[in-house]
């Protein structure tokens, strides 16, 4: 028997306590002699990330190797990633990771010891750490490490050091060698299998990494990079992730194509060739250091990811190109290490959620190490997710992932229409995938809709349709946007009048615009969302820093666009509430964004809340933060679309 109740008052089992509790980060992994060793995060203990490890083949219980307080996790371009690495030193396997308080190294034994300290303490006349690193990797001799370093202490700088594992640049920083020519951004060192060769990217101001990127190839010669020679890319071609196929011939990823695809280089005769030429992304845009979309599985094999609205795994013949797919259940996959025919990835299931996956390529069965999702919940509290195309005004298409609401045994009033929520991701180049998301399932099994807009600057489509929202950030995101929920309304998906919006950082920005200057939507919320152009290029971090002129231009020049762009100039033409949620310690956004919205709203009389998360940065991983901010979110819906629910009520100033 089906029960009607309006749509938003179902009573879902979904709590904010489950989203939050039951969703652990999981990291990449890494085969480390008879063991899997891999990175959790803690919400519970404010966020932390850790190591685990576990028994390759049994299944006992993990154990941590990094014990509270430390915390694995770099500040590297303030996104980090890459933080740790299984090292082998003379006949042992050791734990080399980034401590994300003082952003030195540190290396810990198998038995999970008391960490060592490789690298010095640094912290400048701010308290921050003028010395950080990431993409951890065996340097040239056993007794040392090679790593990205980003260097403050004077201009600011970033090049591959090498690292002593005994300790002695603990104490004394010029015991740190730097290894190859600084650049503004380094990133992807590899050794070649003999060592005799170092191969990195690195980019310039003002490119982002999926804008312009070089791949380098040098000598190592007594540790140190010489005879350093560019082989590809430009400030107009993305290069990424370089990988040797052995001691001559070197893989890369390029998007000279208009797509991330494969190629060859050949040291020997300078010749590149393609190896798998297809209409679809074999990478993603490099926001954090280390990621993977491919590894070398033997001498004419690579195991490869692809795909445009998801990714699937496959193999890719080097000598003749043929791809031959790998039928796995999952809309998303990341290889992190290969070892004797089995694949560590992590890989999104509509099923079982994000998690660690342990592959055997032959017969492609899949363990799971660890899903994200401590339990699962009831199928019949989760909705499916249906791509699909939309058309804007002047005919371009705009992709998302729908996710009607659905809770067994309930249904909305006939004469209704459900409220539905876009969702807007960050980046702006990041990318929606299909997922099966508590947090998405928190709204949806109440009896709310959600669509996942990839509006046109999305990666996943190719490099034109990323180069849509060159110089049009704030105007191709909103309009995208806005003939998304148009179409769901337009083909009877959802009520025309409770339309809301939400997203984070860039998503942010994107939500106080379609806010500012349509008025399509009937609720918006901001998570630590982008608000004045002028203050995110003076206050934000170097990475980002210039950023804003392939988005909207560069500044002073283009200070005019700059100000009728940026929402903080246009609160009087917001008409509906709003919700800003942010983190007191963001170093991305700051919270003046915030704030400086707040009070225009506030002087503007426009119903509105502000709630600023104490100890959070640039995301909330703190679990009663992330529970407040999922309930306030909940709450604030009801107050402006007019449901019932179960949490708080949320009182607008």
């Amino acid at each position: 028997m089906t029960t009607s109740l309006p749509y938003g008052s179902w009573p879902s089992p979904i709590t904010a306590e489950h989203v939050a509790a039951g969703t652990t980060p999981v990291g990449g992994g890494a085969f480390v002699g008879d063991e899997l060793w891999w990175l959790e995060g803690r919400p519970a203990e404010g966020g932390r990330l850790c190591v685990m490890a576990r028994g390759a083949t049994s299944d006992e219980a993990p154990r941590q190797l990094v014990a509270t307080p430390f915390n694995v996790r770099s500040r590297v371009n303030e996104y980090g990633g890459s933080a740790w690495a299984a090292i082998k030193t003379h006949g042992s396997n050791e734990l080399i990771f980034a401590n994300f308080a003082d952003q030195r190294l540190y290396k810990v034994s198998a038995q999970g010891e008391t960490p060592q300290a490789l690298t010095p303490e640094s912290s400048g006349f701010d308290g921050d750490p003028q010395l950080r690193f990431a993409e951890i990797i065996q340097g040239a001799t056993k007794d040392e490490i090679f790593a990205v370093c980003e260097d403050h202490r004077q201009e600011l700088r970033r090049y591959i050091v090498a690292i002593p594992l005994d300790g002695s640049a603990a104490s004394d920083v010029n015991a740190l060698r730097e290894v190859s020519p600084s650049s503004r951004f380094v990133a992807n060192p590899r050794l070649s299998p003999e060592g005799s060769k170092l191969a990195w990217i690195s980019w310039e101001h003002p490119q982002m990494p999926w804008d312009g990127t070089e791949l380098h190839v040098a000598d190592l010669v007594e540790g140190s990079a010489t005879n350093d020679s560019v082989l590809a890319g430009s400030t107009t071609e993305s290069v990424l992730q370089p990988e040797w196929l052995n001691e001559n011939e070197l893989v890369l990823i390029s998007d000279r194509s208009g797509w991330w695809n494969l190629y060859l280089h050949d040291l020997r005769t300078s010749r590149q060739r393609e190896l798998c030429p297809r209409d679809e992304e074999f990478a993603g845009p490099l926001w954090a250091l280390g990621q993977s979309w491919y590894m070398v599985r033997d001498a004419n094999t690579l195991l490869v990811t692809h795909g445009t609205h998801g990714t699937s795994l496959a193999t890719v013949d080097v000598k003749s190109g043929e791809l031959t797919p790998l039928e796995l259940p999952f809309t998303r996959i990341s290889p992190s290490a290969l070892h004797d025919g089995k694949l560590l990835a992590t890989a999104t299931s509509l099923v079982e959620g994000d998690g660690l996956r342990l592959i055997d390529l032959e017969t492609l069965n899949v363990e799971n190490i660890s899903l994200s999702l401590s339990a699962l919940p009831d199928p019949g509290t989760l909705p499916t997710a249906t791509a699909m195309e939309f058309t804007t005004a002047d005919g371009s298409p705009v992709y998302a992932h729908v996710y009607g609401p659905r809770l067994e045994g309930f249904a909305g009033p006939r004469e209704e229409k459900p409220p539905f929520i876009a969702f807007v991701h960050g980046g702006p180049t990041a990318q929606a995938f299909a997922q099966l998301s508590l947090s998405i399932a928190y709204y949806t099994s109440r009896g709310i809709g959600v669509v996942d807009v990839n509006y046109g600057g999305s990666t996943g489509f190719g490099r034109a349709y990323r180069e849509r929202l060159r110089g049009q950030w704030g105007i191709v995101d909103v309009q995208d946007t806005v003939a998304v929920m148009e179409g769901l309304v337009a083909q009877g998906i959802a009520d025309g009048t409770r339309l809301g919006i939400e997203g984070g950082s860039a998503g942010g920005w994107t939500v106080l615009n379609a806010l500012t200057t349509t008025k399509t939507f009937g609720a918006g919320i901001s998570r630590y969302g982008v608000s004045d152009l002028v203050g995110l290029v003076s206050d934000t971090h170097d990475f980002e820093s210039r950023y804003m002129e392939s988005l909207v231009g560069p500044y002073p020049e283009a200070a005019e666009l700059y100000a009728q762009r940026a929402p903080i100039n246009h609160v009087n033409d917001i008409s509906c509430p709003v919700l800003l949620l942010q983190g007191d310690e963001d170093k991305v956004v700051p919270p003046a964004q915030s704030q400086e919205v707040a009070d225009a709203l506030a002087a503007n009389g426009i119903p509105h809340a502000y709630v600023l998360y104490s100890g959070e940065q640039h995301g909330f991983r703190r679990m009663e933060n992330i529970i407040n901010a999922l309930e306030t979110s909940l709450a604030f819906y009801a107050n402006v679309f007019g449901f019932n629910a179960e949490v708080p009520v949320l009182e607008l100033r």
